[in-house]
């Protein structure tokens, strides 16, 4: 078996990206997988994407090693490039070709003949469920189906490791169920994924395992489950107090639950009965506008580690 079969298929360390004096990564150690789903997790400043420009070797590191596929991507950039897919935050499709024509001009920068390049096309519209677009030109289409779109020609050289930098924002929950069936039929095709979000529901669905990420740093790591128990209690009851209210009503809940955050919006406990704690919340008096319990997610978790939830 060779190594490349055997190691890391991304292995960092120290890693570090500055631009001027700005410390955008400030030296994490990262090791993904063949096969795995691996996600960035963290709000926008986090260094999710300066460490995926790194991955995809579209940006230098500046200090610690990287190596992908076992080649490092200051001397093998080319070889890399040549094996990898990417999923950018914005689609850069030219507007005015049609959804075929696009695909096949992107697989002609890799060399692919054209006759194949219009057989892979047909294959991968099929896959995204875009066949009967294929002549559609790019404006028209809506921002779902150029997000399929996009995806569609990251997979035009047939690559081993396909990075998505926020595949899904912007999207409507529909179109964003739709491609994530798409990416883990990836997954089970044994393509490996590495993805940035600040969406804690799609890092549930798609991630193995993930790393959340704060001011250049790495705060935790592990599965979304893990990091859940590991972060958080089992349940969550959020209370709405009237507006302005949650931090002079937060007194009235000491005690109650394993602990308590007070935002602008609303005052979360974390307990292992959400109910049982809702309960004790009316035994003292204590009547919020309205009350929800759910499960902790990794929301709760960045909330824990951070100070502040995701989308601040």
């Amino acid at each position: 078996m060779s190594s490349d079969t055997v190691n890391p298929l991304i292995s960092a360390q120290h890693l570090v990206k500055r631009f001027g004096s700005f410390v955008a990564v400030g030296g994490i150690d990262v090791e993904v997988q063949r096969g795995e789903s691996f996600g960035f997790l963290g709000p926008n400043g986090a260094g999710k994407s300066s460490t995926m420009r790194m991955i995809g070797c579209v940006s230098p590191v500046t200090e610690g090693r990287l190596r992908i596929f076992g080649l490092d991507p200051a001397t093998d950039g080319k070889q890399i490039r040549a094996r990898i897919g990417v999923v950018p935050q914005a689609d850069q499709l030219d507007e005015q070709l049609t959804v075929e024509d696009n695909m096949v001009l992107y697989g002609r920068y890799f060399d692919i003949p054209r006759k194949e390049c219009r057989r892979r096309t047909n294959e991968l519209l099929e896959f995204v469920q875009l066949s009967d677009r294929a002549k559609s030109k790019i404006e028209p289409l809506s921002g779902g189906m150029k997000r399929r779109v996009t995806i569609a020609r990251s997979l035009i050289n047939e690559p081993e490791l396909l990075l998505l930098d926020e595949p899904t924002t912007g999207l409507d929950p529909q179109a964003r169920h739709v491609l994530w069936d798409r990416l883990y039929r990836l997954k089970q095709r044994g393509v490996t994924l590495v993805l940035t979000t600040h969406y804690m529901d799609e890092a549930e669905q798609l991630c193995d395992r993930l790393v959340v990420m704060d001011q250049g740093k790495i705060v935790a790591m592990g599965s979304p489950q893990d990091l859940i128990h590991q972060y958080s209690p089992r349940e969550v009851l959020e209370l709405r107090y009237s507006a302005g209210a949650n931090e002079a009503r937060a007194g009235e809940l000491d005690g109650i639950g394993h602990r308590r955050e007070v935002l602008p919006d609303r005052v979360l406990i974390y307990a292992d009965d959400g109910e049982a704690a809702l309960a004790e919340v009316h035994a003292r008096g204590s009547h919020p506008e309205s009350a929800l319990v759910r499960r902790s997610s990794l929301e709760d978790v960045f909330l824990r580690l951070t100070g502040r939830s995701l989308a601040d």
